[in-house]
């Protein structure tokens, strides 16, 4: 289907019965288009951080694996410059985990995904009884404002005001209540430091603002992620009960179905591409959001490899082919070592290690590494 067609057809909007039809593929290419892994984006990395509404940040790494896949012209001391210039920082926010975001989103959508960590918040209930969570948060904010506190130092200053509570339910409860930022050398690309929290106003030096109306939020996703139904973006996010944001926004919408006939909303201008279009190989890092931003997650992951990038907790470096999840990656100390799930034509091997090297020259500049297809080692 080409992106004309598709407006023609629902140019204002329909129920998922009668909206055009998007396959697999024409939903990988158009998700691929937007999250710049099918052209790399000229974007500067600020820009592109916004555009994709953060990166996923559990580890450190991660986000400047997820840049590197994505725009031309990036270097690691370009994401670590924004983040000593505090235009970026890391953050729980989406689905209650670490994420690197522009200071405008750390200050703008933790409200908006407050529910996350309100549920988090729950299972640490029985070691708060008697705890006044407005009280503990100005403690908190007090603590961490007069200096950076590692977890274990906010636990234990906590735990001192709080003697009958557990200190790490205190500590969640902090984080749950509080927009705490990870300062740096955390998160730089060439150093290293544990995990010190103090609130986004004080880093950044700004108050918070006001939170988006949620609609602003579901057109910045879909242009990121789109088209996409409401339950995506509810995954996505963390959130429930957001289709009263879609419906508000509906005339401004196209709307689609998926093989499944379940209806997908879409920006009228967002790129769709034919799905014909050739996808080239990407090395993509554990948790990215690409892999996250979909309660349905076929247009990106082929269901015989569903669960294969992850092992409880523990997620892998993942590989794609032809715009899907194909296989596995690590880095050694002297090898990048590829597992694909399937055999590789010759073309197709050639076009992973000539992926591979443009990765190794970008984030690994003069450190010789050979590339290797073979299992994965540790998984």
């Amino acid at each position: 289907m080409t992106d004309s067609s598709a407006r023609r057809g629902s140019a204002h909007g329909g129920d998922a019965a009668g909206g055009p039809l998007l396959d697999v593929r024409a939903l990988n290419r158009a998700t691929l288009a937007r999250q710049f892994l099918l052209r790399r984006s000229a974007r500067s990395a600020r820009d592109a951080v916004g555009h994709l509404l953060g990166l996923q940040a559990q580890n450190t790494k991660p986000p400047y694996y997820a840049l590197a896949a994505r725009l031309d012209g990036f270097t690691p001391e370009r994401l670590s410059a924004l983040m000593v210039r505090r235009e970026v920082a890391r953050i729980v926010t989406l689905r209650s985990t670490v994420h690197t975001h522009t200071a405008d989103d750390c200050l703008t959508l933790g409200p908006l995904v407050q529910p996350a960590r309100d549920r988090e918040l729950g299972n640490f209930r029985t070691g708060l009884a008697g705890v006044d969570l407005d009280r503990l948060a100005a403690v908190a904010r007090d603590l961490v404002e007069a200096e950076p506190r590692t977890p274990a130092q906010l636990r234990e200053a906590l735990g001192a005001r709080w003697p009958d509570a557990d200190p790490r339910a205190l500590a969640v409860a902090a984080r749950c209540t509080l927009p705490l930022v990870q300062v740096t050398p955390r998160g730089l690309w060439d150093e290293s430091g544990r995990a010190a929290l103090t609130t986004a106003e004080h880093w950044l030096g700004r108050p918070a603002e006001p939170a988006p109306r949620p609609e602003s939020v579901v057109l910045r996703y879909l242009a990121a992620f789109g088209p996409a139904s409401v339950r995506d973006m509810q995954a996505w996010a963390g959130l429930t009960r957001l289709g009263g944001a879609f419906e508000r926004l509906r005339p401004r919408l196209l709307t689609f179905r998926d093989a499944s006939g379940v209806e997908l909303f879409d920006l009228p201008d967002a790129p769709r591409p034919d799905p014909a279009t050739e996808a080239p190989p990407r090395f993509l890092p554990e948790f990215d959001n690409l892999l996250l931003a979909h309660a349905d997650r076929t247009r990106v992951v082929p269901a015989a490899h569903r669960g294969r990038n992850r092992r409880g907790n523990q997620a892998y470096r993942t590989l794609l082919v032809d715009g899907l999840l194909a296989g596995l990656w690590t880095l050694g100390p002297d090898a990048l070592v590829v597992e694909p799930f399937e055999t590789l034509t010759r073309a197709q091997r050639a076009e992973v290690a000539a992926e591979g090297e443009r990765m190794l020259r970008v984030l690994h500049p003069g450190t010789p590494y050979d590339i290797r297809f073979g299992d994965v080692v540790g998984r």
